[in-house]
């Protein structure tokens, strides 16, 4: 099937579930740009993931302004790879300073700042590329979509398993009905790699190369202490979203793109325990969903910490450290790994099967994770993991997951539509966070 046909197939069944698209970067079209013209990016963060994130804007682009709160991280990549960006340790003073300048942003700050930042660039117009898990609060990832949406610019979050064609390719079986009618999901990962369920570190002396206000951004100010940066501050309720945060925005990517997995019903969590610092060391969440016009009532269930599905469920299995199991009534799928390609299918005794057979997987083959945010910010088709349509609402699923992990042993009831949480107030800071004077958005 050839790329063009199997994209119109592909929004077909889009359509069908649901999705809608956002088909057009305004500012772009607006600036008298052509599609042979390069863009002019700007990044904020560029140690880290924004190492590969900037150099993917560099590669697609002119990179003509970067930004890090560490300034040998950013002179770093300032005399390396990008001599002619000016620098900038504050993204307020960038936008203020280079909106005129710059077509699109990438967004590789630690969680808590990738709302403020991401929605300040979409305000100016400018296209938006932001890690994953998006933002830290569901609040912030439905007020990202809205802004995408309402300001009509492309967007991308760095979930690159979605644009893995083998990953799609099961997507696409699923969904087409390969596995019969599926009633359970499970994923597991190896996080949490870095500490978690301990109490705060110890004032310490600020690193010269380091804006601590500046890295506290909208978060509430602290002394600082080792072990909140470069890395470790996934582990930390006010920075990161913990295990879930970082690692299920791409091992629930092949459950969520087969079975559009929104708006969850309720959300149990059972955990190691939590001294509302740190994440805990480990972590068992139960969401459920309703029946859909894709799939019946079902139970998705998220593993941490060491935690892993239950060998009845494929018998003979030996799970790798992270995976997905979809179990299907005629057949299950599991794949290995954190992205959710290549996998095998299984019948319930544990024995390999080819599932149902529903002809040749129909999807849409990916050009490249940011190659689809190059084509989008030109006026091309949205990438797939856009904000408004995708993105916003895979990140929301996994977030609820957070909001039960702070009231554990309680099945907490979600209203979607108000998005409260019906018997558990205090959450309502989980879902809609605070933010200190000068950050908003």
């Amino acid at each position: 099937m050839s790329l063009q046909s199997s994209r119109r197939q592909f929004i077909k069944q889009a359509t069908f579930t649901g999705i809608t698209f956002v088909m057009a970067n305004k500012a772009w079209g607006q600036g008298n740009k052509t599609a042979n013209d390069r863009i002019n990016f700007a990044c904020i963060g560029v140690g880290g993931k924004g190492g590969s994130d900037s150099n993917d804007a560099g590669q697609n682009g002119n990179v003509v302004a970067i930004c890090d709160v560490d300034s040998d991280r950013l002179d770093e990549a300032g005399n390396k790879r990008f001599p002619n960006a000016k620098r900038f340790k504050d993204w307020r003073k960038m936008l203020d300073e280079m909106g005129n300048s710059i077509d699109a942003v990438t967004v590789s700050t630690p969680d808590h700042s990738h709302a403020a930042a991401s929605a300040a660039a979409m305000h100016l117009g400018k296209a938006c590329f932001t890690q994953k898990p998006l933002a830290h609060s569901v609040y912030e990832v439905r007020r990202l979509a809205e802004l995408a949406r309402d300001k009509k610019v492309a967007t991308q979050m760095g979930n690159q398993g979605t644009s893995d064609n083998s990953m799609r390719k099961n997507a696409a079986l699923v969904r087409q009905g390969a596995l019969g009618k599926v009633t359970e999901v499970h994923v597991w990962t190896n996080r949490p790699i870095w500490p978690q369920g301990q109490d705060a570190p110890k004032v310490a002396k600020v690193p010269d190369n380091l804006d601590w206000d500046l890295w506290l951004g909208p978060a509430a100010v602290r002394e600082y202490g080792d072990g909140y940066c470069p890395f470790n501050w996934r582990g930390w309720w006010d920075f990161g979203t913990g295990a879930l945060g970082d690692m299920a925005c791409h091992t629930v990517n092949l459950p969520y793109m087969a079975l559009s997995l929104r708006d969850p019903i309720s959300v149990y969590a059972e955990t190691s325990g939590t001294n509302k610092i740190s994440y805990p060391k480990a972590s068992k969440i139960v969401f459920k969903f309703k029946a859909s016009k894709t799939h019946p009532a079902l139970t998705f269930t998220w593993y941490d910490g060491g935690k892993l599905p239950s060998q009845d469920l494929l018998p003979g299995a030996s799970y790798r450290d992270s995976g997905s199991l979809i179990i299907g009534d005629k057949a299950l799928l599991y794949t290995p790994g954190d992205y959710g390609g290549g996998g095998k299918f299984y019948d319930h005794q544990g024995k390999p099967s080819e599932g149902v057979n529903v002809g040749p997987a129909v999807f849409a083959e990916s050009p490249g994770h940011f190659e689809e945010y190059v084509r989008a910010i030109k006026g091309g088709e949205p990438a797939d993991s856009n904000f408004p349509d995708y993105s916003s609402h895979l990140a929301e699923t996994i977030l609820l997951g957070n909001m039960a992990v702070w009231s554990p042993n309680k099945v907490i009831e979600w209203d979607a539509k108000a998005g409260q949480a019906k018997n558990a107030p205090e959450v309502a800071h989980i879902i809609k966070p605070t933010y200190r004077a000068g950050y908003s958005l």
